[in-house]
């Protein structure tokens, strides 16, 4: 099997990963910015991204090598929600988030050499109604500062989702289900 790279610097990315039963890969993370064309949906919009990583990462993989790339993004009526700025922010989206559903939507890419597959995956997440001082409290815990919609589904977030629609580790930033397909077409099984 050729060698695995993850274009990623996400730790939750790491574990899903390991989760999946792969535990020899390398990481490296390549420089992008993280931007696209406007009128993009939700779902073109991650996999525009994804695919600019993947891009950016071929010069740190040789030509033999898969390696996997992906973007996760948090959409509300059609908004996104990206990392917050600052407290502040973040109970501005938490505010806007609870007691609604929205859309966490992920493009990821598998690339060796010339040859690249990319697609995406939408879940939909509610959240509960929510009060202000609950939510600054799970602000105060500093877990919603490095995540898009600023909140964690996989730590304290957890206690402000009422339910999921869809895959469950795609809220965590890489669809587990559809990698492992992607990855089969490269020539990465898994239960064999």
């Amino acid at each position: 099997m050729a060698k695995l790279v993850l274009c990623s610097g996400s730790p939750r990315r790491r574990e899903l990963l390991r989760r999946m039963g792969l535990e020899d890969f390398e990481i490296r993370v390549p420089q992008t910015e993280e931007t696209c064309p406007p009128g993009l949906t939700p779902r073109q919009a991650v996999e525009h991204i994804s695919r600019e990583k993947a891009d950016a990462g071929r010069a740190l993989c040789s030509a033999e090598e898969i390696l996997i790339t992906a973007d996760t993004m948090v959409f509300l009526d059609g908004a996104r929600l990206g990392k917050p700025r600052d407290q502040a922010d973040a109970l501005r989206m938490l505010t806007a988030l609870q007691g609604r559903c929205h859309t966490v939507c992920t493009g990821v890419t598998v690339r060796q050499g010339d040859r690249a597959l990319t697609q995406s995956e939408s879940t939909e997440v509610r959240f509960r109604p929510a009060s202000e001082r609950e939510l600054r409290g799970y602000i105060r815990t500093g877990e919603p500062m490095d995540k898009a919609g600023a909140y964690g589904v996989q730590g304290l977030g957890s206690l402000l989702v009422e339910g999921i629609r869809g895959d469950f580790y795609n809220v965590m930033g890489l669809p587990v289900l559809r990698l492992s397909r992607m990855l089969a077409e490269f020539g990465v099984t898994f239960f064999d």
